[in-house]
C-alpha cells in the first residue's frame, strides 16, 4: 500500500511539474476591467507565469473551501463540546453517589457490593 501512496505523490508531482513547464509564459493580470479603470486613472496590474496564476488558484479554492467546511460545521462541534461537559459532570455525579452509598461501611463490603 505504501509503494501505491509513493506512486500517486510521484504521479501528481509530475503532472504539477508538467503544467508548470507548459505554462511558462507571462500573462498580464488586471484588478480592474479597463473600462472602469479609466473612472480612477488607474490601472492596477501585475504580470506572472500562467502556472503560478492556476497554482495560486487552486490554493486559494482550497483555502476558501476549508474555511467554508469549518463553518458550516461549527454546530455539530458545539453541540459535541457540550455532550463531553454533560458527560463529564454525570461522572463526577455517579462518582460522588458511589462515595455516598457506601460511606461509613467497610471498605471490602464495598467493593463487593460495587462489583456486583
Amino acid at each position: 500500500m505504501r509503494y501505491i501512496k509513493y506512486a500517486l505523490i510521484a504521479t501528481f508531482g509530475i503532472a504539477l511539474i508538467s503544467v508548470a513547464v507548459a505554462n511558462r509564459e507571462h500573462v498580464s493580470i488586471q484588478l480592474i476591467p479597463n473600462e472602469v479603470a479609466g473612472w480612477f486613472a488607474m490601472n492596477p496590474q501585475i504580470e506572472l507565469p500562467l502556472f503560478i496564476i492556476i497554482f495560486g488558484g487552486i490554493i486559494v479554492g482550497l483555502f476558501v473551501g476549508f474555511v467554508w467546511e469549518w463553518l458550516r460545521e461549527h454546530a455539530q462541534r458545539a453541540e459535541a463540546a457540550r455532550q463531553a461537559r454533560e458527560m463529564r459532570r454525570l461522572q463526577r455525579e455517579v462518582k460522588r453517589l458511589k462515595g455516598e452509598k457506601h460511606e461509613g461501611k467497610d471498605e471490602v463490603i464495598a467493593l463487593l457490593e460495587e462489583a456486583s
